[in-house]
């Protein structure tokens, strides 16, 4: 669903991504971790068509999207949550969603999103400055899924929140996967990113280092910790 071959990105003279490789079938979720500055939001932003690609091949679902600008990248079915969240705080719960819709026929209509997200049908009324750090996250996937995705970037989305609060995140990662959306998630959170995706790697220097199931990372933990996470 979400394939990047030789993915290179240039900040002026500055090469942040050398080469990333990555290929995601659909329903799968890839999370890749790395210290801060690796370069894992510029993939992020360069998949979606925010960063210019300097060098290699993007295809969401066996269309090349290489070069494509935002508004046809989110088109054609990539939605971005990004760090921080990025909601309009001045904009009601149910405006900020609406901002999202692309028209009718989609699977996850305004009724479905606030049966998914509870606290966002309490808070409905409420503008985007009035939430927690917990609903500000849940209304920017809503803001996200309202557009009926095939493929969701969701760059740091634990930053900031309780535990508890990422418990409910992970649970929702999870229900979107067996809805067969595809995930690729960026993020320090370790314990997140074990709980929930099917495979994890590793970004160091705008390379990807690493590639390995949960299970093959929980026995790796300690080691790849130290050599590749710890600052």
């Amino acid at each position: 669903m979400l394939r990047i071959e030789g993915m290179n990105t240039h900040y002026g003279a500055s090469h942040i991504l050398q080469g990333v490789d990555l290929d995601m079938p659909q329903g799968r979720i890839s999370a890749v971790l790395g210290r801060n500055g690796v370069g894992k939001t510029t993939m992020v932003k360069t998949i979606m068509g925010l960063v210019v690609l300097s060098g290699g091949r993007v295809h969401v679902g066996g269309t090349d999207i290489t070069g494509w600008p935002p508004h046809r990248v989110a088109r054609e079915g990539v939605a971005y949550v990004p760090e921080g969240r990025l909601i309009f705080p001045d904009l009601t719960v149910i405006e900020n969603i609406k901002v999202g819709e692309r028209g009718p026929g989609s699977a996850w209509p305004l009724a479905r999103l606030l049966d998914l997200f509870p606290s966002l049908r309490e808070r409905a009324a409420s503008r985007g400055s009035q939430l927690s750090g917990g609903e500000q996250q849940m209304l920017a996937i809503a803001r996200a899924l309202v557009s009926d995705p095939k493929v969701m970037l969701l760059d740091e989305p634990s930053q900031g929140l309780a535990p508890l609060v990422v418990r409910e995140l992970a649970g929702v990662i999870r229900l979107l996967r067996e809805e067969g959306v595809t995930i690729l998630l960026v993020e320090q959170n370790m314990k997140l990113a074990e709980a929930v995706a099917d495979e994890l790697h590793i970004m160091v220097k705008g390379r990807m280092v690493y590639r390995a199931s949960p299970a093959v990372f929980r026995a790796e933990e300690e080691t790849i910790r130290a050599r590749f996470l710890t600052v």
